[in-house]
């Protein structure tokens, strides 16, 4: 008989889908650590700012902007929102703001190579040439029909992040852009 209690182990969202390689461009995916929403409580904006400098370093994003130190980044996520990786968040910042867990419930990962503005513009409403988009910026927007961050990280790098349920789209997407990018020659 067979023994009913079953070995788990735990999967990242793109496990056996990535990589991909097309021509030039490859989409790999990318481990966060903990991730952490900050949300800013109504009217503690200067105290949240405080202590999230004193917890962790840093500064809070300005909108479509990014921030690292010791170890820590930080996107900006929407209107009074940010998403903190690579760190536990200290302890002080729920004093003044939501702080919530995202972990498990992002799928990230890197589009690099010399033609991803290209890549991209097949997919998101929003320009991403680096003349308008530097190394830097993020952005909430669409990648298709799905709700993404995308952020510069290098002149040919994104860092992309879709909900972990739209892994699949988001490589399938990925993969047919790069495919008839790579089409034209």
């Amino acid at each position: 008989m067979a023994d009913p209690i079953a070995d788990l182990y735990a999967k990242t969202p793109c496990a056996g889908l990535l990589p991909v390689r097309v021509a030039n461009l490859t989409v790999t995916e990318v481990e966060m650590g903990v991730m952490t929403t900050l949300s800013l409580f109504h009217g503690t904006e200067a105290t949240a700012y405080k202590a999230l400098e004193d917890g962790h370093g840093l500064r809070w994003p300005a909108p479509l902007t990014t921030g690292q130190g010791d170890g820590a980044r930080i996107l900006w996520f929407g209107r009074g929102q940010a998403l903190l990786a690579g760190v536990t968040p200290d302890e002080c910042l729920a004093a003044h703001m939501a702080v919530a867990d995202q972990s498990d419930a992002w799928a990230a990962v890197h589009l690099t190579g010399d033609q991803a503005d290209d890549i991209l513009a097949r997919l998101v409403p929003i320009d991403l040439r680096e003349t308008v988009f530097p190394v830097g910026s993020t952005a909430r927007t669409q990648l298709m029909h799905m709700q993404a961050s995308i952020t510069r990280e290098a002149s040919d790098r994104f860092l992309i992040l879709v909900f972990r349920s739209m892994a699949a789209t988001l490589v399938h997407d990925l993969k047919s852009a790069m495919e008839a990018v790579a089409a034209r020659g």
